[in-house]
């Protein structure tokens, strides 16, 4: 087990090194530091002036130099001009012999954010805690309920209750969270359309809608009414693909001959399937449930958006839209660890509900 996982870590090094290198070459390519350039200083600067920023704050070294000078392993680029010493690792005002040598990511600098004008690790912290309250409610909502929903339609295969739910399933997954998210908002927090128009005619709310339509106001506090909609949005994509693969998973089990055999013996259905099946049935699934983590991180890109909920994936499409190349840098950081670990966990947690992958 310690060497799998010591070869599990090495492969995470490796990858999470290729993978950050791409991003960081593709954020630091010659027209977005232009368009950085004259962001940061005039947006009337000749080409020469934009070369000149360029060399002055550090862009002009090779992208493996840049890349270990981000990640810390190499020091960071300094430069003296007219007695004025500045550097990576400089900040204003600094005396430069008491600035470290070395200020990348493995330092715990992450860099400072263009558009907010914050240091990135904060943006992140803030944004990252936002999306994990998110995230947390969503899987309450869809874990037990798309387990649920496989279970009772793998029970009894071919009945009216497998196909109904079947057919739910199917319909959640195939919906998108843009078009579930719009229709939710259209039912239930339109003052126009929907059911809220008809509850506020007879007084059953006091507002013109039941559910806000953004998320805005659950920066400051979570409330049942200001988190449904958002929480709804992903967990009904989430719902039908998690309940599909515990159905398939349960109607394999329970064809299986140990499960014939235990009700052969003279065991309740009950005590088959919670004592025989559901263990054996849920090794497939879990799999998948731990590979919606990361699928969550990127895909409340579009619900938090939709719902002007200022978390992780917000903050994603504030610093594409705007070239914060740092803080872009860093979410693509925290993405690519959330893929590792989330894997690692999967494979963990696979071994051990799986004897015979331990055992090999």
């Amino acid at each position: 087990m310690l060497l799998f996982l010591l070869r599990r870590l090495l492969t995470m090094v490796l990858t999470a090194l290729c993978l950050t290198f791409v991003v960081f070459y593709l954020t630091n390519l010659p027209p977005n530091l232009e368009k950085l350039a004259k962001s940061e200083a005039s947006a009337r600067m000749t080409d020469e002036d934009v070369a000149k920023w360029i060399e002055r704050n550090g862009y002009n070294s090779p992208a493996l130099v840049r890349y270990g000078e981000w990640l810390g392993i190499l020091p960071g680029w300094t430069r003296t001009e007219e007695g004025v010493t500045t550097g990576r690792c400089i900040e204003r005002g600094q005396d430069a012999a008491a600035a470290p040598s070395r200020c990348g990511i493995l330092q715990g600098n992450w860099g400072w954010s263009t558009v907010f004008k914050a240091p990135v690790s904060k943006i992140i912290a803030e944004r990252l805690a936002a999306t994990g309250w998110l995230m947390f409610w969503v899987m309450a909502v869809m874990v037990p309920t798309s387990l649920l929903i496989g279970v009772l339609s793998g029970m009894r295969e071919g009945s009216r209750l497998d196909r109904g739910l079947s057919i739910f399933s199917i319909a959640s997954t195939a919906t998108p969270e843009y078009v579930s998210g719009v229709v939710l908002i259209a039912l239930f927090a339109s003052a126009t359309t929907g059911i809220s128009p008809w509850l506020a005619e007879n007084g059953w709310i006091s507002g013109k809608t039941l559910f806000p339509g953004t998320a805005t106001s659950a920066m400051e506090g979570i409330t049942f009414w200001n988190f449904t909609l958002p929480v709804m949005t992903i967990a009904l994509y989430g719902i039908g693909y998690i309940a599909r693969m515990t159905r398939a998973s349960m109607t394999e089990v329970m064809t299986a001959q140990y499960i014939r055999t235990a009700r052969l013996k003279g065991l309740s259905f009950r005590d088959v399937v919670l004592k025989h099946a559901l263990r054996n049935a849920l090794i497939a699934p879990f799999t998948v449930i731990m590979l919606q983590f990361p699928w969550l991180l990127n895909g409340v890109v579009i619900v938090e958006t939709l719902f002007n909920y200022k978390g992780f994936g917000w903050t994603l499409v504030q610093a594409a839209g705007n070239n914060d190349i740092e803080l872009l840098l860093a979410c693509s950081v925290v993405a690519v660890f959330v893929v590792l670990v989330t894997q690692l966990i999967s494979d963990i947690g696979y071994v051990f509900l799986n004897p015979r992958i331990r055992i090999s």
